[in-house]
């Protein structure tokens, strides 16, 4: 199944796409606006023939728009939207990341998308234990 991971953010989402179990990065959406950034979300998920989206969820104020910017999603996709637990995912990409030997500047640029790689990644193992 092709699922598309989403990293939210107010200004960068993160992507992450899996075909089968492995998750990978697949790009940073920079955006103005919500509606911009559901747009561009809509785009890949016809371009990459998606088939479910998850979007990780963290903790406190930005779960909440997290929360409300997968709702609105859902919304305008004709695929399952399904929330998942986030915290520390872009913690734990920066450390795969600077192990990995990554330059800085590249780094900085993907993180949203290696964070929302981890997050994925998570997913989809437990999903396979269930």
């Amino acid at each position: 199944m092709r699922t598309l991971g989403i990293d939210y953010g107010r200004r960068k989402i993160g992507l992450a796409i899996s075909v089968a179990k492995i998750a990978e990065p697949l790009m940073v959406i920079v955006t103005k606006s919500e509606k911009e950034a559901i747009g561009r979300i809509i785009r890949v998920v016809k371009e990459e023939k998606i088939e479910r989206v998850v979007v990780g969820i963290s903790e406190g104020e930005m779960a909440k728009e997290s929360k409300a910017f997968s709702l609105k999603l859902e919304a305008m996709v004709n695929i399952p939207v399904e929330m998942f637990d986030e915290t520390l995912s872009t913690l734990e990409a920066q450390e795969l990341s600077k192990k990995t030997g990554i330059g800085r500047d590249k780094r900085k640029r993907l993180e949203d998308a290696f964070a929302a790689c981890v997050m994925l990644q998570s997913y989809l193992e437990q999903e396979t234990d269930v």
